[in-house]
């Protein structure tokens, strides 16, 4: 409790009132900016969508707010990776409030399957593009590290720098993923770093000066500087399988002991003689290369990695805050501002540059609130508005929100709870396994190896694939599930308690789409049953046809 004294009395405060002012607040805010970049947004880039109506500006139409069905669905989809119940459907659809969206938004936000979502979709960042199968060891614990940090409201930066910094156990402690990804490789572990947190790929300067940025070899050699002392290392624990851990190994093997005023030289990087393979290379001292700052040789593990991290996330790295902004306003709105999403840079075009240097400058300024950045967006009337193909919609970020492909976790969320068949159980016969299989080998994990993808890549290149089709027709667990005869299905409960066949096909579009089917494809339902002539049979073509719609696929 806190007290306060008015007109002479003291009156207490429940601490949670104060949170609940400051959360109000915290919406308020949210509200304001998403309404400026709305401003912003509509001022930068008005030409491109009157040029998709043959340069006539008066016959635009604007895009329409999408409908309360959609816009759930979406909503929900984004912040915590589920549909919405038929029950939260009819609730929203009834309710009368003009908040409701905006209230919508801070529920969704404040549920913990928020922070498993976006912990299983920076999962995917760190470990799709992986070096060593071995890392997918990290793929339980960083994830449940990030839901834990996520819903507590763990600044962005404040994560950055413990992946950056990470040490220990992979199985316990899931900050190591992305050196984990890299299984310790020093170029590798710079290049993620860049990648990743600044959305800049130096990479590309590994071998050569940068083709088509100003970012020089020797830049991206300075960069690997401060990783050459970071390990992978096998242990030991009893009673438990083999595993690994990352660790700081400022001295070699045979030099247990540091020479004060001389590097160790098997602890630094080296930049490869390109012309002499067998050569030692030249030493390279760590300096990042976004503002010139720079450590001395010999400087231990920790402390290179501890500075670097403070560094990119330093109100000097500008590329820090907007790497995140602009993943999270494509993840979300379809689109990027840069584009692809870990494209950034001095030297790349942005579609809408004051709209990213507001909202990256208001984030840094909300001491990188990734809830705040969240509802911001919900917010804006972009992401509200209905969806567009985006070729249809020409200028994207200003006409509409494009549709988003699902990614595996969300699918498998959306055909369990369509099915009503819940997550399955992991069988004691895993732990016997390789840990990088055991990884593998949990029902959601099979479904992602068939329908996941990796989200940095651009989504118009992601697309369904015959595997995928072949693993929606064999798998048992759906077989059984859409099998009316069964007793104890969903799809058998739901016919058995319901005489109403139009009744019935509502109820299936409302769990696998999450809205009420118009009335043309009502009647198409009907028409089906009764031409088929045996109604669980045709209620099972019926919800397996759902489950294979492109909308089901995607949230629009």
């Amino acid at each position: 409790m806190l007290a306060v004294a008015r007109r002479g009395a003291l009156i207490a405060i429940p601490a949670l009132l104060l949170c609940l002012a400051a959360d109000a607040r915290a919406a308020i805010r949210a509200a304001e900016a998403a309404r400026r970049v709305d401003r912003l947004l509509a001022s930068e880039t008005p030409s491109q969508v009157a040029e998709d109506a043959q340069d006539d500006a008066e016959t635009v139409e604007p895009v329409p707010p999408a409908d309360d069905e959609t816009f759930l669905r979406r909503l929900s989809m984004d912040l915590i990776g589920e549909n919405p119940s038929p029950e939260e459907i009819a609730a929203f659809a009834l309710d009368p409030a003009e908040d409701k969206r905006a209230r919508a938004v801070d529920r969704l936000l404040a549920d913990p399957q928020f922070g498993q979502n976006w912990a299983r979709y920076w999962r995917d960042v760190f470990l799709y593009r992986r070096s060593d199968e071995r890392a997918l060891i990290v793929s339980n614990s960083v994830v449940v590290y990030l839901t834990e940090h996520l819903n507590r409201g763990t600044p962005w930066d404040e994560l950055a720098r413990s992946f950056i910094c990470a040490t220990g156990n992979l199985r316990e402690e899931g900050s190591t993923a992305l050196i984990a990804a890299q299984w310790g490789e020093t170029p590798e572990i710079a290049s993620e770093v860049s990648r990743i947190f600044s959305g800049i790929q130096i990479q590309c300067a590994q071998c050569h000066d940068h083709k088509t940025d100003r970012w020089k070899r020797t830049q991206f050699h300075e960069l690997a500087a401060f990783f050459p002392r970071v390990r992978i290392r096998n242990i030991r624990l009893e009673g438990q399988p083999r595993g690994f851990e990352v660790v700081s190994a400022d001295f070699g093997p045979r030099n247990p002991k540091a020479i004060p005023g001389k590097p160790n030289r098997r602890a630094e990087h080296y930049m490869p003689d390109l012309e002499d393979a067998a050569a030692e290379g030249t030493l390279m001292t760590p300096v990042f290369f976004v503002t010139g700052q720079e450590l001395p040789l010999g400087t231990p593990d920790g402390e290179r990695r501890t500075q670097l991290a403070e560094w990119l996330t330093g109100p000097d790295n500008p590329w820090f805050a907007k790497a995140f902004v602009n993943r999270i306003w494509a993840e979300m709105v379809g689109q990027g501002f840069y584009e692809p999403i870990d494209d950034l840079g001095p030297d790349r075009d942005c579609s809408a540059p004051k709209t990213c240097e507001l909202l990256a400058k208001q984030f840094e300024a909300h001491d990188y609130d990734v809830k705040w950045l969240f509802r911001t967006i919900a917010l804006t009337e972009v992401y509200q508005r209905a969806s567009r193909a985006e070729s249809a919609a020409g200028s994207t970020l200003l006409a509409a929100r494009c549709p988003q492909r699902l990614r595996g976790d969300q699918l498998f969320n959306a055909l369990t709870a369509a099915l009503g068949i819940g997550e399955p159980a992991r069988s004691g016969r895993e732990d016997r396994l390789p840990p990088a299989q055991r990884a593998l080998r949990s029902p959601r994990a099979q479904f992602n190896l068939a329908f996941g993808f990796d989200p940095s890549e651009p989504r118009e290149e992601i697309s369904g694939s015959i595997p995928q089709a072949l693993f929606l027709m064999n798998a048992p667990a759906i077989s059984a599930a859409l099998d009316a005869d069964r007793q104890g299905t969903e799809l058998a409960k739901l016919l058995g308690e319901c005489s109403d066949n139009e009744q019935v096909a509502v109820e299936l579009y409302l769990r696998c789409l999450a809205r009420e089917p118009s009335q043309k494809e009502l009647d198409t339902c009907l028409d089906y049953v009764e031409q088929v002539g045996e109604r669980r049979e045709a209620f099972e073509d019926i919800a397996w046809a759902l489950l294979n719609t492109t909308e089901f696929l995607y949230r629009k």
